[in-house]
């Protein structure tokens, strides 16, 4: 069973998944990016741009999911060396620290409360996000089209998709499409007939809808929503 609560960090969910039966769906693309624990390891879940099927049998997560463009400045590390990712915090910290981090998480009677202490200690430590790239988060989510929105910012095309890369993994277009996605999946879980959804999303129409849901999930919009 999956559950998640707003975290104590400004801009993250603290989140926990039991598997029941066998697992869960395929985790889907949505921008962010997550410190993990499971069976004693510490990960980091990178940025995705297609769906992420977890490998094995089920077991029991506990994570911290950040906002869009917040976790590299934390990690120090840029986003898109962990597109489509997911690395033990070791490959990016070095074994000691880790180390005494996965203690840190062993003896606490809650495993995501321990991690989201972890994120706020590095938070307390590192500079705090570029709050452009929060804005561009919110233009886009709001539908805004890419150029017209870098205009706004007063920034540059190239210069743009350079950050984004570092701050999300890819760039803006990217960025774009994928809240444009989550956008969809939550109105069409709540009931919202696909033609609608479409255009309240800022899809052309149904089909188009249907085109990137099956190139960003893998599967047909029916399929996802069912399963």
């Amino acid at each position: 069973m999956y559950t998640e609560r707003a975290s104590r960090l400004t801009g993250a969910v603290v989140w926990t998944n039991t598997p029941e039966g066998a697992g869960g769906g395929p985790v889907l693309p949505d921008g962010c990016m997550d410190l993990l624990w499971s069976e004693g390891r510490l990960l980091v879940a990178g940025p995705d741009t297609r769906p992420y099927v977890p490998e094995g049998p089920p077991r029991s997560w506990a994570g911290v999911r950040f906002f869009p463009g917040t976790a590299p400045a934390l990690l120090g590390v840029p986003a898109h060396e962990l597109r489509d990712l997911r690395v033990d915090l070791a490959d990016l910290w070095t074994a000691a620290r880790v180390r005494r981090l996965r203690e840190r998480v062993e003896a606490a009677p809650d495993p995501a409360t321990a991690l989201e202490d972890i994120a706020l200690d590095r938070a307390a430590r590192t500079a705090a996000p570029d709050p452009l790239l929060h804005r561009l988060v919110q233009r886009l989510d709001e539908g805004r089209p890419v150029s017209a929105t870098a205009a706004e910012l007063g920034i540059g095309t190239r210069t743009l998709r350079r950050r984004c890369l570092g701050a999300f993994g890819y760039g803006p277009k990217t960025l774009a499409r994928i809240l444009r996605l989550q956008r969809a999946l939550a109105l069409a879980r709540s009931g919202t007939p696909y033609a609608e959804t479409a255009v309240r999303a800022g899809y052309a129409d149904q089909p188009h809808l249907a085109r990137e849901v099956r190139e960003l999930t893998g599967m047909p919009l029916g399929r996802l929503l069912g399963g």
